[in-house]
Formats: C-alpha cells, structure tokens, sequence
C-alpha cells in the first residue's frame, strides 16, 4: 500500500535520522547551551575536520544548525542551533556554578538583558560585564527591558576585571568578547558562547527586541542546565 506522508512526519524522520548516531547527538549536546565554532566543536568533541564536517552537513540539512559570520574576526563562522529545532531537548544539571556571568563588549545592551532575564528564570545569581566596558548602559536596551516587564534602571556598566570570580560560570554573549576573553579568564574557566548580533549599530527598537528574544531563547535553554555551586 502506497502511503504519502505529511510533510511534519517527513520532517521529524529527517531529525531523528540526523540524531541517531553518537557524534551528531554529541554536536547537538555541545550546541544546546552556547555556540561554537567548527574547530572548537572539533577540540571539545575530539572529531576530526572532515568527520565534523560531515557530521555537521547532515545536521544542517536537517534544519538542527546553522552557521553565523563572526561579528568579530570576520573569517570565523559559529554554529549554533536553530530555534526550536529541538524544544523540550535540554540536558538538566549539566553544569554547576557559583554565579552566571554574562559577558560582551561594552556591557551596553546584550550582557545586561541577558543578566536580567536569568534573574528572572533562574535562583543560580548573576551578573554582566564587559571587555570595554560603556560609560552607561543603552537607553533603547533600558526601554527594551521595561517593554517585556524587567528593569535596568539601576544597571550599571563594568569591567570584567571587576566583576569576574574563579567559580563563575562565563557566557560570552557576543563574538568580540569571546574572541577577546582568553585574555581575561583562566584557561580553566567554564565558558559558553552565544552568538548574538549586535543591535546597536542598527539602533532601532526592533533589531534590540530581535536580540532581547534570542537571549530569551537562551536564557531558557540554559537555566535548566545549570545548577548552583562551586565548580567540581
């Protein structure tokens, strides 16, 4: 008997396949809580350029990944998962950590709404800062805060010198600030990447709601994830 399935069944056979050998689902466990690039999933993972290659084409073309320019160093690309591509697949207690730092540049806008929205997911405490830190934080990032119920009034800006501690869990929040920090955290750090464009230089009420739902997104793939304490 012919069958046509529907276009949804086709789609989650395509996903299950793309998931069901170890690598990928190791990829995908990788990419559930920040970004990488191809050569730091290789290192974390252990995978060979070409096998990771592979692996990630397969991933691709199931809708799982996709890849991002660097807002920084223009010639690396990070992978990150698609939203929704995987709702409900969060690792739980993955990670420990006495406090969650979010990082960027200058700890204007994304590092702030991104502190403010794990206070409000999460009891692990946090804080933001910057590797160039502004003189204040971003009015339309104050506003955008306000429009979805949570309040940077009393935010201030920081260096990362001053705010981080060693049993802190850090989330580069930005493509500079993660291809800086290696300058500011020890080699043993617990550090996690989101790739999330910058919504200043666009300057517009939309392009900060763009970002401030990203790191929503986020925000409510990693709380689970994390529980507190110092790291083991």
């Amino acid at each position: 008997m012919n069958v046509e399935w529907s276009s949804e069944v086709v789609a989650r056979a395509r996903l299950h396949a793309a998931l069901g050998e170890p690598a990928r689902l190791a990829i995908v466990d990788r990419l559930l809580l920040g970004d990488a690039s191809p050569s730091e999933l290789g290192r974390a993972l252990g995978i060979g350029s070409n096998l990771l290659a592979h692996h990630v084409k397969l991933l691709e073309q199931a809708g799982v990944i996709e890849r991002s320019r660097s807002e920084g160093d223009h010639r690396r690309t990070y992978l990150r998962l698609r939203p929704a591509a995987l709702a409900g697949l969060v690792p739980a207690g993955v990670v420990r950590a006495a406090r969650v730092v979010f990082v960027c540049t200058h700890n204007s806008a994304r590092s702030q709404l991104a502190a403010a929205l794990w206070r409000r997911r999460s009891q692990v405490p946090a804080a933001s800062a910057g590797t160039q830190p502004a003189a204040r934080v971003h009015p339309l990032a104050v506003a955008t805060a306000r429009e979805h119920g949570l309040s940077l009034a009393q935010a201030r800006t920081a260096h990362v010198h001053e705010v981080l501690q060693p049993d802190d869990l850090v989330v580069a929040v930005c493509d500079n600030a993660h291809e800086h920090l290696p300058d500011h955290t020890g080699a043993d750090a617990v550090r996690l990447h989101w790739s999330v464009p910058d919504p200043a230089p666009v300057g517009t009420e939309d392009a900060f709601d763009r970002a401030f739902r990203d790191l929503a997104d986020r925000v409510d793939r990693l709380a689970p994830a994390v529980q507190t304490g110092g790291k083991p």
